[in-house]
């Protein structure tokens, strides 16, 4: 449901393929979560330009921020039951992200963009949604937002933590303490976008930049017929250690979410070295559970 294919070009709006998906969660009795209105990646450039290429004014595009959510919101009203209103608006050093909605309309483009979401539907859970949440300066950036936000009244209900993780980064601790300090805002934590490389990093530190690319090399692709069992067990230990974590904040947490069913089609294999094979999911290529489904569905014994 990102914008630039909901709505490539102005006005003509492309619900084919969301509408399948909202129907048969409907159909199954699903809770069904919207990802994503405001995102400034993989939104269309019509959204920021005129008819002559140049930037447009704050009024013009907070218009068609409001049309956009009003138009998908509304179309979905009733059925997806919680969205992801603004997705990175923050870097890691807990920061603005300097992106077009920021620079033509401002820092409230995100109050604006919940606002506009509440009026859509009244009934929809909102939520703001982020990568490296466990950093400290993140997280002290998203803390400070939140509390702007809650200070104008803006109708935040939660925050997604992305849990884009690896083998070593990022530390349970820190992990922990973000989840403490968001559901100290008053506010349910969700888990989302959850998986687990087990390749080497080009660089330090992790994230999930979708703009960053190195090019390939053999030592960042080392499994590219199988993994060692010695790797796969500290994966699955590794995700077991997180499902622990979550457990003992179940009372914080609403949600986990995997970003993705099976390894095949996580976009891990293509970030931020493309061609590469990963293995960060709970099902292998061909869908068959890993030990890691055991090792956390053990934790409820």
């Amino acid at each position: 449901m990102k914008a630039g294919r909901i709505q490539p070009r102005e006005g003509a709006f492309h619900f084919e393929l969301a509408d399948r998906f909202v129907a048969l969660g409907v159909k199954e009795g699903m809770h069904i979560h919207g990802h994503t209105l405001i995102w400034h990646s993989q939104a269309p450039r019509w959204f920021f330009t005129d008819s002559e290429g140049k930037r447009v004014s704050r009024e013009v595009l907070i218009q068609r921020m409001k049309d956009h959510i009003f138009t998908v919101v509304g179309r979905y009203r009733g059925k997806v039951h919680s969205w992801d209103v603004v997705n990175e608006a923050l870097l890691d050093d807990g920061s603005f992200r300097k992106s077009p909605f920021y620079e033509i309309i401002g820092e409230d483009y995100i109050q604006l963009a919940f606002e506009f979401a509440r009026q859509a539907d009244p009934d929809a859970a909102l939520y703001y949604n982020d990568y490296s949440m466990a950093n400290p300066a993140k997280r002290a950036g998203v803390v400070s937002l939140v509390k702007r936000l809650q200070q104008a009244g803006a109708p935040i209900d939660g925050i997604g933590m992305q849990g884009h993780i690896g083998l070593s980064y990022p530390s349970l601790d820190e992990f922990e303490k973000s989840i403490v300090a968001f559901a100290g805002l008053g506010l349910v934590v969700m888990i989302t976008e959850l998986d687990l490389t087990v390749l080497p990093t080009p660089r330090h530190g992790g994230g999930a930049e979708i703009s960053a690319n190195f090019n390939y090399r053999g030592e960042l692709d080392p499994y590219v017929n199988e993994l060692p069992e010695t790797v796969a067990l500290a994966a699955a230990r590794r995700y077991q250690d997180f499902f622990r974590l979550f457990l003992k904040h179940h009372e914080r947490i609403t949600r986990v979410t995997l970003w993705g069913i099976n390894d095949g089609h996580s976009w891990r294999n293509h970030w931020p070295v493309r061609g590469r094979t990963d293995y960060p999911l709970l099902f292998d290529r061909n869908n068959n559970p890993k030990a890691a489904v055991e090792l956390i569905l053990s934790l409820t014994d």
